[in-house]
C-alpha cells in the first residue's frame, strides 16, 4: 500500500496546506512514482543533492508532459508544469517523505507482529475449546487459523527485509555526506536519528523472531529453518552496517605525527552482550588493493598484513549509559611508517590511496551471535614531507567529490563534467576561505580558459565540457611550472590567510585574465584600479591599475603581486592607501571609500617609552621615474631600514633606476611596477616626507 492511498483518505483541511506550491493534482498522477524516487538523498544543499534533485525535476517534468497527452485535462497539466519549470520544487515536503515512509513501515511491522500474536492465540483457544466443530470450508476450525499463518509471516519477514535496506540506505547516505563534508560540504554529523532507526527495527526483529519460533510447529519442519536464516542474514547485515567511523582520520597524514579518530557502534548499547574481557577496535593501514578484497568479501575477511606500522592503534570499545553511545576513541595515534605498494603507470606517491581498517569481534545478546565488525576510513593520502601535501590534496578532493556511493574501494572517474567540478571548486574556496561569498560565472569561465588552455571558446561551450585528472592535478599549464590545482590552491590559502574579508566585501574580482583586464581599463579615467590573482606566481595578488599621459593615451600597468609574507608585513588596505595614483576602484568606487574599514590606524607621536613612532609605506618604483624625470637627482639616501636595523620587506629587492648613479632613462621597461617598502618617521611636530 503507497503512503498516498493513506493520506489521501485523510481530511484535506488536515494537509491541505501541503499543496500550496505542488497542486494536488499533479500529486495524484504521480502517486506511485514519486513514492519510488530516493528523496532520502535530498538532505543537504551540497552539490551532490542538487545534482540529483535537479535530475528528478526534469524527470518528473517529462512525465507530466507524457500525462498530459492522455489526459483530458491537457492544458491544466501543462499550465502546471511550466509554473513549475519556473521555480524550485518545495523540497521540505519531500525530505519527510523518507522519514514518514520508514515510520509507517515500522508501524505496519508492529502491527503484523500483534497480528500474528493474535492469530496465534486464537489458534490455541480453538484448538483447546472446539476442536472437533468444523468450519465453514469443512476443515476442522482450528486447522484454519494456521494454515494462514505461514503466508503472514513470510510477509512480515518481506516487509522487514525492505525496512532493513531503507536503514542502510540511510547510512551509506550518512558516510556519502560525511566524505562531501571533506570538500567543505554542510554536514548533520548527528547520529542520533540513525541509531534510533536501528533500535527501532532491531526490536521489531526480535519481537517477529520470537512469533516466528512460537509458530514453528505451523510453519513446518522446511520452511522454519529457511526463515531462521532470513533472519541471522538480516540481523548480521544490520549490526555490521551500524559500525561506523564518526570521526575520520586525516585524509592527508604524514608519517610521524598524532592524529585521531573514533568509530562508533549505533546498535552497541543494545545489543553488546556484557563481557568480563572489555571489546578492543584496533586500527590497521590497508592498502587500496586490501581495501578491495575485504569489499568484496563483504568484510568477513580478516587482514592478512598491515601496510604500515601504526603506534596506540589498539582502544577499548566502551559503552555510555548517559549518552547511549558505544564508541572507540583513537587519541594518540601516530603513523610511525609507511609501506608503499606498487604504482600504476606514472602514478606518483600523492595519488596513492590506502585507509584506515577498524575491527573487532563482538558477541551480542540475546542472541548470543558473535559478529566480527570491520570498517573503513575514507580514502587516506599518506605522506613524508611537507612538500607532498599539495598534490595530497588535489588526490583527496578529486576523490571526495566525484566517487559514487557503494564503489569499490578507491575507483574513482578519470574524467567529470566541468560543471560539477566548478560545484567543487566553489564548494571547497567558501569552506576554506570561510565566507558565503563563492565564484560567480565569470570566475568559471577565466578557470576554465585556464583548465583547458583555451582563450576562444565562450561561456557555453565550456558547460558541456569534461576535465580530467591528468588536467587538473598532472599536466603542467603551458608556460607555467605548476599545475592547475597548485595554483587554485594557492590562491585559497593567500585569501584564507590575508583577504578573506576582501573577498566577502567583494573587493577583489580575482579571477581574471591580465588581457581582459586591459580591455576593461584601457577606457576608463587615470587612476581606476582592480584586483587580481596572480596568473603567473602561485599564491600572489596584484593590482592593475590607469595611467594616461598628456596625450590621452593610456596605459595599463600590474605591480609586482604580493605574496601572504607581503601583505603580513603590510595590509593590502594599506598598501592602497599609500598608493597616491590608485584613485577608484574599477569601475568607479573611490578607494577611500571601498577600502576605509580595511586601513590600519597609523599611529603617531611617541610611544609609551618616549621613542618616536615610525611607519612602513609602500611606493611603486614607477612612480619615482617619472618624479626623477621631472626633478634634478635628489641626493641619495641613506639606505632604507627598520626601526630595528634590519632591511625592509618588498616584494623584489630591487634597487630603483638612478639610485646607483645609473640615469634615470637608462631604466629599462619593466612589466611590473616594483612596489618597495619604505620606513616614514612620524612626530606630532616633525612631519618627515616620503623618501
Amino acid at each position: 500500500m503507497s503512503l498516498w492511498s493513506i493520506v489521501s483518505q485523510m481530511p484535506p483541511e488536515e494537509f491541505g496546506s501541503l499543496f500550496t506550491e505542488f497542486p494536488r493534482s499533479l500529486r495524484c498522477l504521480l502517486a506511485d512514482w514519486l513514492e519510488n524516487q530516493p528523496w532520502e538523498f535530498l538532505h543537504g544543499s551540497d552539490a551532490f543533492c542538487t545534482s540529483v534533485a535537479g535530475g528528478m525535476l526534469s524527470a518528473m517534468l517529462e512525465k507530466l508532459r507524457s500525462a498530459a497527452s492522455s489526459d483530458g485535462q491537457q492544458c491544466q497539466i501543462l499550465q502546471q508544469v511550466s509554473s513549475l519549470e519556473d521555480r524550485h520544487l518545495p523540497l521540505s515536503f519531500h525530505r519527510r517523505q523518507e522519514e514518514l515512509k520508514f515510520s509507517l513501515g515500522l508501524q505496519r511491522l508492529q502491527h503484523r507482529v500483534r497480528e500474528i500474536q493474535a492469530l496465534r492465540e486464537r489458534s490455541s483457544q480453538l484448538q483447546d475449546g472446539a476442536g472437533g466443530e468444523r468450519s465453514t470450508g469443512g476443515q476442522p476450525a482450528a486447522l484454519a487459523a494456521p494454515q494462514e499463518l505461514p503466508a503472514l509471516v513470510l510477509e512480515a519477514v518481506k516487509e522487514l527485509e525492505a525496512a532493513k535496506q531503507q536503514v542502510l540506505k540511510r547510512i551509506q547516505i550518512w558516510k556519502r555526506q560525511q566524505q562531501l563534508a571533506g570538500n567543505g560540504a554542510v554536514f548533520e554529523e548527528n547520529l542520533a536519528p540513525l541509531q534510533k532507526r536501528c533500535e527501532s527495527l532491531v526490536e521489531v526483529y526480535f519481537q517477529l523472531h520470537q512469533q516466528a519460533l512460537a509458530a514453528s510447529a505451523e510453519l513446518g519442519s522446511e520452511l522454519l529453518p529457511r526463515l531462521l536464516e532470513r533472519f541471522t542474514e538480516l540481523l548480521s547485515s544490520l549490526v555490521k552496517s551500524s559500525f561506523l567511523v564518526e570521526k575520520q582520520p586525516p585524509q592527508v597524514l604524514k608519517t610521524q605525527t598524532k592524529f585521531q579518530a573514533s568509530v562508533r557502534f549505533l546498535l552497541g548499547p543494545q545489543l553488546l552482550k556484557t563481557s568480563a574481557k572489555p571489546y578492543v577496535v584496533r586500527a590497521d593501514m590497508v592498502t587500496e588493493k586490501q581495501a578491495r578484497e575485504l569489499a568484496l568479501s563483504a568484510y568477513s575477511g580478516t587482514l592478512s598484513e598491515s601496510t604500515g606500522e601504526i603506534v596506540h592503534n589498539v582502544v577499548a570499545l566502551e559503552t555510555n549509559p548517559t549518552s547511549a553511545t558505544c564508541c572507540a576513541n583513537f587519541k594518540n595515534v601516530l603513523l610511525k611508517k609507511i609501506k608503499r605498494c606498487e604504482r600504476k603507470g606514472s602514478e606518483s606517491v600523492t595519488e596513492e590511496k590506502c585507509a584506515v581498517l577498524f575491527s573487532t569481534t563482538v558477541a551480542l545478546t540475546p542472541s548470543n551471535l558473535t559478529v566480527h565488525l570491520q570498517v573503513l576510513s575514507l580514502p587516506i593520502v599518506v605522506i613524508v614531507h611537507g612538500n607532498q601535501d599539495n598534490n595530497a590534496k588535489a588526490t583527496v578532493l578529486w576523490d571526495n567529490a566525484f566517487s559514487e556511493i557503494d564503489r569499490v574501494p578507491f575507483v574513482v572517474a578519470e574524467r567529470v563534467p566541468w560543471e560539477k567540478m566548478c560545484d567543487t571548486l566553489n564548494l571547497k574556496f567558501m569552506a576554506e576561505v570561510q565566507t558565503t561569498k563563492g565564484l560567480l560565472k565569470e570566475h568559471y569561465f577565466f578557470l576554465a580558459q585556464k583548465i583547458f588552455n583555451d582563450h576562444s571558446a565562450s561561456l557555453e561551450d565550456f558547460q558541456s565540457r569534461s576535465v580530467s585528472w591528468a588536467q587538473f592535478n598532472k599536466e603542467i599549464l603551458p608556460g607555467r611550472g605548476f599545475t592547475f590545482w597548485q595554483w587554485f590552491d594557492g590562491v585559497l590559502d593567500l585569501t584564507k590567510r590575508c583577504l578573506k574579508s576582501y573577498w566577502s566585501d567583494r573587493l577583489i574580482i580575482g579571477f581574471i585574465s591580465k588581457q581582459y583586464v586591459c580591455k576593461l581599463l584601457s577606457t576608463e579615467p587615470d587612476g581606476t584600479f582592480l584586483l587580481r590573482f596572480s596568473d603567473s606566481e602561485i599564491g600572489g595578488v596584484t593590482i592593475a591599475h590607469v595611467i594616461r599621459g598628456k596625450d590621452g593615451s593610456s596605459q595599463v600597468e600590474n605591480i609586482q603581486p604580493f605574496s601572504a609574507k607581503d601583505l603580513s608585513i603590510r595590509s593590502l588596505g594599506d598598501r592602497i592607501r599609500d598608493l597616491g595614483q590608485l584613485r577608484n576602484l574599477y569601475p568607479n568606487t573611490p578607494k577611500d571609500q571601498a577600502f576605509g574599514s580595511h586601513y590600519n590606524k597609523e599611529q603617531t607621536g611617541k610611544d609609551g617609552r618616549g621613542y618616536v613612532s615610525t611607519a612602513i609605506k609602500m611606493t611603486v618604483e614607477s612612480e619615482r621615474w617619472v618624479r626623477a624625470r621631472a626633478a634634478p637627482p635628489p641626493v641619495p639616501p641613506p639606505p632604507h631600514t627598520h626601526a630595528d636595523g634590519s632591511a625592509p620587506p618588498s616584494c623584489r629587492e630591487q634597487q630603483p633606476p638612478g639610485a646607483a648613479g645609473v640615469p634615470p632613462e637608462a631604466a629599462p621597461t619593466q612589466m611590473f611596477g616594483l612596489p618597495v617598502l619604505r620606513p616614514e618617521l612620524q612626530h606630532e611636530s616633525l612631519l618627515s616626507p616620503i623618501w
